[in-house]
């Protein structure tokens, strides 16, 4: 037994007994840790807040046999509470938040941590509309786990592009032979919109009409919930949310 020290994004949160609590973390060296956070729940703790959804922390661990044991957390990124006042910023940091637990532990690299940092520190300022966050995070997350969609070629042969059909199922991007009967087609703007959202383009991002991003997010939606074992169950009500303009 040991202890260990990690910075850690809070993915969620369980009620344990009267007073304790189960965290699921996401650390930047360590992968994803489910720990338990003792007498939390009080009022006189001393590190509850920090130990909310969205919140970034440097925390000291014992490691356990089971479920490892938070014995001290100190704040580096209070996202919680300018997330949880904008009910669209809120529905796109669960849906984040619930896709980076759906990894796999051997996908939870450093990388991944820095990313979900980023997209809920985007969040909380407002930097964009909250919902082209979560589709550029959601790119990004499934490339940094080894499913990247093909943009540019068909995702079958490998036909260099453009096309103008998006079949998740086959991983992107198809031309028009590998294109299933009956495929929906990919308007321009929306193809040309789905390489700026991989690569955080955000000048073209903003820019783009409403349409185009609305249909760009329910490919991206369909592609991260074919790929990951369940579907992300907050993706739902982030599509009942009112998109907000950039700030």
């Amino acid at each position: 037994m040991s202890t260990y020290r990690d910075e850690v994004v809070v993915l969620r949160t369980h009620k344990l007994g009267e007073a304790d609590r189960i965290v699921t973390l996401l650390s930047r060296r360590h992968g994803k840790v489910r720990a338990v956070a003792k007498g939390v729940r009080r009022t006189s703790s001393r590190f509850g807040s920090r130990l909310e959804p969205f919140m970034v922390a440097d925390v000291q661990l014992y490691q356990g046999r089971s479920l490892d044991i938070v014995q001290q957390a100190e704040s580096l990124g209070s996202y919680g509470a300018d997330i949880a006042v904008h009910y669209d910023r809120y529905t796109s940091a669960s849906a984040m938040v619930e896709a980076a637990d759906r990894l796999n532990e051997a996908e939870a690299t450093p990388q991944q941590y820095l990313l979900l940092v980023g997209g809920l520190r985007s969040l909380a300022r407002g930097d964009h509309a909250s919902r082209s966050i979560l589709d550029s995070y959601l790119l990004r997350a499934m490339a940094l786990s080894g499913w990247a969609p093909s943009l540019d070629e068909c995702a079958r042969c490998g036909r260099q592009g453009p096309h103008d059909t998006f079949v998740a199922q086959l991983g992107g991007m198809v031309c028009h032979d590998c294109a299933p009967t009956g495929s929906a087609r990919v308007a321009s703007e929306t193809a040309a919109l789905l390489p700026s959202l991989m690569a955080g383009e955000w000048d073209a991002v903003d820019a783009a009409s409403h349409g185009a991003t609305a249909a760009a997010s329910g490919l991206i939606a369909a592609y991260a919930q074919w790929h990951l074992e369940r579907g992300i169950r907050s993706l739902a009500h982030v599509e009942s949310a009112p998109r907000e303009a950039a700030r």
